[in-house]
């Protein structure tokens, strides 16, 4: 976590009555960080998904309720932070349209998540040096929307 980021998480804590959990993660949101950021501050992200396979190969761990977040904007500055308050790992082509509009994306339809996703992934596969199918899983998080940076 850069210092800008911790320095947020810090000064965040600091107003609330409660223990500061650990750990936490800071992060831009894919190709458009910026304007994913400003979809999650207007309301309108409120889940996001990624695929099991780039945790495992990048070892890194997965969500969990309750865990926090620090979204970054794509100079890697914190604008927010978010609280996960649930994960399933399902195939892409199970994701149900409700969580496909949480997402927040383009006309928010399950058409043009599907389309936009399919994309990511076959890019984010390569790679790796694997292939596409429609039935990869995915890590589908949904959150809430804890503080805004001012």
């Amino acid at each position: 976590m850069n210092q800008a980021a911790q320095s947020y998480w810090n000064e965040f804590w600091e107003k609330q009555d409660q223990e500061k959990p650990k750990p936490v993660s800071a992060w831009p949101f894919g190709a458009e960080p910026d304007h994913l950021a400003q979809l999650v501050i207007d309301g309108i992200k409120t889940a996001t998904c990624s695929s099991l396979i780039s945790y495992e190969i990048e070892n890194e761990p997965l969500p969990s309720a309750g865990d926090y977040s620090i979204i970054l904007n794509s100079r890697d500055l914190p604008v927010a932070i978010i609280q996960t308050v649930e994960v399933n790992i399902m195939p892409m082509n199970e994701v149900p349209e409700d969580f496909a509009s949480a997402e927040g994306e383009g006309d928010r339809s399950y058409r043009y998540w599907r389309e936009v996703h399919e994309a990511y992934f076959s890019r984010e596969l390569r790679r790796f040096g694997l292939e596409f199918s429609e039935n990869i899983p995915l890590v589908c998080e949904r959150f809430k929307l804890v503080d805004v940076k001012k």
